[in-house]
């Protein structure tokens, strides 16, 4: 009776409100659906795909529709419109599901609340690990800074080291190679690099060095590696030199490379050569000495009794002739003995003011009539006067001696010059002879255009009985004389010779300041004031000690060194060296080439190219032999170094354009 259309339900009533209350439920459950996701969409607009919600919650009103109207046709027979509901929610429903599976990928990367705890919480230790690696790379960066500044100042070390530094890897290879390297060897790093280190070595050790570091890798034996020893060096020139090298090992890249320390002893040798030489001398002087005393106590009785037996013997002509012959040779033993005295440094010496121009006039007389006719004599022209302080009557018997030796030299004749100046021995030229103080000393300079010597001659021309002569025409003691009275008068002697071209001998004795002359402090302020220059200049000298320090005192001033070991090297540099704006040679060299005929040469290369020459022989003696010309500018060894840099000057500005 209250549902006239509820036949399909039998017409009981229990069924029919059971089928009303719950189809009124489900429609209010889904009424209030829409309304939630309504004002859920609302109030999040950040929600991705917020059409979804409202497909959704027009599909659910849809639905819910649909029971309103099952409990409406139990009373009222609106079937059509209730069909017409249910296919509007079908087609919604179909249209909701269709449009959802597509987007279920991406809803399903839409992460979880229990996914977005985790990204939170790796986040979190993320962070952390950031912080971590911030600390780690600032630490790094503060190690890169550490080294950077380490390697910066070993850089400066190497860089500025006087010695060597040579760097090596396991094959020899050179990976560093420092500017003190580039002056020992006379190579630009970048010529050696990975270049095998043999090239710096002679044949001697070059041949054994690739087994040798095979060997030390293979079994570890050192026989220099952290020990270090005395070797030999070869420079680009092909010359050598004596060096104390050392040797250390580290690992790079787990391969072993090796650093070489390398100290130049040229200058330790010579020093060392010359005190041995110096001790020589000192060792026969006292010899010597001992001789000469103990000689004249037997030529005493010699001549004394041969004098007596002379007085006796008037009626035995003979045998006073054989008497008078005895004392002869006793005086003349007695002579040999005073210059053994001399050398010794044992006679006894009366020094005072001496005028060495004046001397040497008064002198010319008996030189005249001492030495043969064919023999030139000239006395170089000096108007200021030149004090030395020494034995003038030893003085003119030292020049004497050396005028003869002069005269042995030209058995056919010839030039003797003798010449007179201060001489500026400074402390440069001590260091290349100990046995000499630095400072100012008077110079008589005795040149003869003779034979000449070889270097291992005049190396022991000094030396007492030493002679080159013949038996019967030399004692060996006219040398040694000269030398032990110039030591005994606080001066030195030199030799400067050539075989075959000629000897200049040069006395050094204690200079009398005269009048205006300059003090030796103000000659140090103007050495410190020298001209100084920029250019490059070509050094041929073959002399390997002079070249040294010649290349050291040029580079002191400030200018660019090319070497050469003589005329054809010299040559050769020139050319392969067009930035090369001077050369400076010395005149007398090996090879068949003489620093004049070097010149010619160079100017046929380079024309104009500014020439200073270098000799130890007189200038009176180079002009004799017709080389020198008013425009030649020449140094006469020794100089100083305000003398060397004035005449590289001079040089160098005369051919500049106007």
């Amino acid at each position: 009776m209250y549902s006239p259309h509820g036949i399909c339900l039998l017409w009981e009533p229990e069924l029919i409100w059971l089928h009303v209350v719950s189809d009124a439920l489900i429609a209010l459950a889904y009424f209030s659906i829409p309304f939630a996701l309504a004002i859920f969409v609302t109030k999040r607009r950040d929600l991705k795909f917020g059409w979804v919600y409202w497909s959704f919650a027009f599909f659910i009103l849809a639905c819910g529709l649909t029971h309103i109207l099952s409990i409406y046709t139990l009373w009222v027979p609106v079937y059509g419109i209730e069909g017409l509901v249910k296919a509007a929610t079908a087609v919604a429903s179909i249209v909701t599901a269709g449009m959802l599976w597509p987007l279920l990928p991406e809803l399903l990367t839409i992460p979880s609340p229990f996914e977005l705890r985790q990204a939170r919480e790796a986040l979190r230790e993320q962070e952390m690990k950031g912080r971590d690696s911030e600390h780690l790379l600032q630490q790094f960066r503060q190690a890169q800074q550490a080294l950077r500044e380490s390697m910066a100042r070993l850089t400066a070390v190497v860089e500025t080291a006087v010695d060597g530094f040579i760097l090596i890897d396991a094959r020899g290879r050179i990976l560093l190679f420092n500017p003190a390297c580039e002056r020992l060897f006379g190579y630009r790093a970048e010529e050696v690099f990975h270049e095998n280190v043999k090239m710096l070595m002679p044949q001697t050790y070059s041949l054994h060095h690739d087994d040798y570091i095979r060997n030390f890798l293979r079994t570890g034996e050192r026989k220099i590696i952290g020990i270090g020893r005395e070797v030999i060096g070869l420079r680009k020139d092909g010359s050598t030199f004596p060096m104390d090298l050392s040797v250390g090992e580290a690992k790079q890249d787990g391969e072993s490379i090796f650093v070489g320390i390398i100290h130049d002893l040229t200058g330790r040798k010579q020093t060392e050569e010359q005190l041995r030489q110096a001790q020589k001398m000192e060792m026969v002087g006292q010899l010597s000495g001992g001789i000469a005393h103990d000689f004249n106590n037997l030529l005493t009785v010699i001549v004394g009794n041969a004098e007596h037996l002379g007085e006796q013997l008037k009626s035995r002509q003979d045998l006073q002739r054989i008497a008078g012959d005895i004392c002869q040779a006793g005086e003349r033993g007695a002579e040999l003995t005073q210059r053994l005295l001399a050398f010794s440094r044992r006679q006894l010496l009366q020094p005072r003011a001496v005028d060495c121009h004046e001397l040497l006039e008064s002198m010319h007389k008996l030189l005249r009539r001492t030495l043969r006719e064919n023999i030139e004599i000239e006395i170089a022209p000096n108007p200021e006067p030149i004090l030395a302080f020494a034995d003038r009557a030893q003085l003119e018997s030292s020049v004497l001696n050396l005028a003869l030796n002069a005269q042995d030299a030209m058995p056919d004749g010839g030039h003797l010059t003798l010449s007179t100046g201060v001489a500026s021995l400074d402390d440069h030229y001590q260091s290349l002879h100990p046995e000499i103080e630095a400072g100012e000393y008077a110079m008589i300079a005795v040149t003869d255009d003779g034979v000449g010597m070889t270097a291992e001659v005049a190396a022991r021309a000094f030396e007492p009985f030493y002679t080159t002569k013949e038996v019967g025409k030399g004692s060996g003691l006219g040398l040694s004389m000269v030398y032990g009275f110039a030591k005994q008068s606080n001066g030195y002697v030199s030799i400067y010779s050539e075989a075959g071209l000629g000897t200049t001998v040069r006395i050094y004795l204690p200079n009398v300041a005269a009048s205006g002359q300059e003090p030796l402090d103000q000659i140090s302020a103007e050495e410190e004031s020298v001209p100084r220059g920029h250019e490059t200049i070509l050094v041929a000298e073959d002399d390997p000690f002079v070249r040294s320090s010649v290349i050291q005192r040029i580079e002191s001033l400030g200018y660019g060194v090319v070497a050469a070991v003589n005329g054809h090297d010299a040559l050769l540099k020139l050319r392969a060296n067009p930035d090369v704006d001077l050369l400076f040679t010395d005149i007398v060299m090996p090879g068949g080439m003489s620093g004049w005929d070097l010149a010619d040469l160079a100017r046929q290369i380079r024309p104009g190219l500014p020439v200073v020459f270098s000799s130890g022989y007189a200038l009176e003696m180079l002009a004799q032999q017709g080389h020198l010309s008013a425009k030649s500018i020449i140094l006469i060894k020794p100089y100083r170094k305000a003398e060397l840099a004035e005449r590289l000057r001079q040089a160098l500005t005369a051919n500049l354009p106007a």
